[in-house]
């Protein structure tokens, strides 16, 4: 069933996530970091993708299926990058960290500071159940990606020939 409705609960899921993060962002003030924005495009190229699979009905749907897929590669990337800068893990993107090099001057000072994000990567501003938004991102990426997978096997895989 899951596999039949996938382009309508491909939809909801996307739309959930973008929506939470957006929601998050601009009602409840959490700012993302560098790493956070790079984890919503995916879900825009996936709502734009179902989006043409919904409306154009003479479309060759296996094309947005695959776009979709690598999306949500993509979003995986950044997304394990991301858990992993959390966890410490990882280096995060240079415009990421409050890390400051020595200076000495006050005008380098000052350009290191102005140039820094102002939320970092490493740091943790939401959790549901001491689980970061980051890695419930991972999570749903990968059930895409894996259900997408599924799908993509089962409507557009080799299929067998029938022995007459």
């Amino acid at each position: 069933m899951i596999i039949r409705n996938w382009t309508l609960l491909l939809f909801i899921i996307s739309l959930i996530s973008i929506s939470s993060a957006l929601i998050a962002e601009y009602f409840f003030n959490l700012q993302p970091c560098e790493l956070c924005l790079k984890q919503r495009h995916p879900y825009y190229l996936i709502l734009v993708s179902l989006v043409f699979i919904i409306i154009i009905k003479n479309l060759n749907k296996f094309v947005f299926y695959l776009l979709i897929q690598l999306a949500s590669v993509y979003g995986l990337f950044y997304s394990i990058w991301h858990v992993g800068v959390e966890n410490k893990i990882l280096k995060g993107p240079a415009g990421c960290s409050t890390l400051l090099t020595n200076s000495e001057n006050t005008s380098d000072l000052k350009a290191q500071i102005l140039s820094k994000q102002v939320i970092n990567c490493d740091e943790v501003i939401w959790s549901f159940f001491g689980i970061s938004a980051a890695s419930i991102n991972t999570l749903v990426l990968l059930v895409i990606f894996i259900l997408n997978a599924i799908y993509l096997f089962r409507y557009y895989g080799i299929k067998k020939e029938k022995n007459v």
